[in-house]
């Protein structure tokens, strides 16, 4: 059968909100060095198993338990979704804003302002 598209869609909200505060994670896993050796793994390590942790308990919600093709395809989301997981672990919160200043000079004149 496959996941639903109910569940599907949590699992794509629990990344982005997983993504959107991976500087937490980061946090969490420098706590244990020098016992790690990667943070950025350790973070991605829990940062995935967080969103194991909420696909089970959605199937547990529902009174059900995944199938072996569920677990696949759950798998196979998160591999889809691992480097943007990865990117914000290593790149926390780099708007594209901070790109494009260089090139705003409307942005360059709010800086100039600021400065006086």
């Amino acid at each position: 059968m496959g996941i639903s598209k109910e569940n599907k869609e949590f699992i794509d909200s629990l990344i982005d909100y997983y993504i959107s505060e991976s500087e937490s994670y980061t946090q969490i896993a420098e706590n244990f060095v020098p016992e790690i050796e990667s943070v950025p793994d350790t973070a991605f390590g829990i940062i995935t198993g967080c969103v194991y942790s909420g696909f089970l308990q959605a199937y547990q919600n529902q009174q059900q338990t995944p199938s072996l093709e569920d677990m696949k395809e759950f798998n196979e989301i998160i591999k889809n979704r691992a480097a943007l997981i990865k990117k914000a672990i290593i790149e926390p919160h780099k708007p594209e804003i901070i790109k494009e200043d260089s090139e705003n000079p409307e942005t360059e004149t709010k800086e100039e302002d600021s400065g006086k």
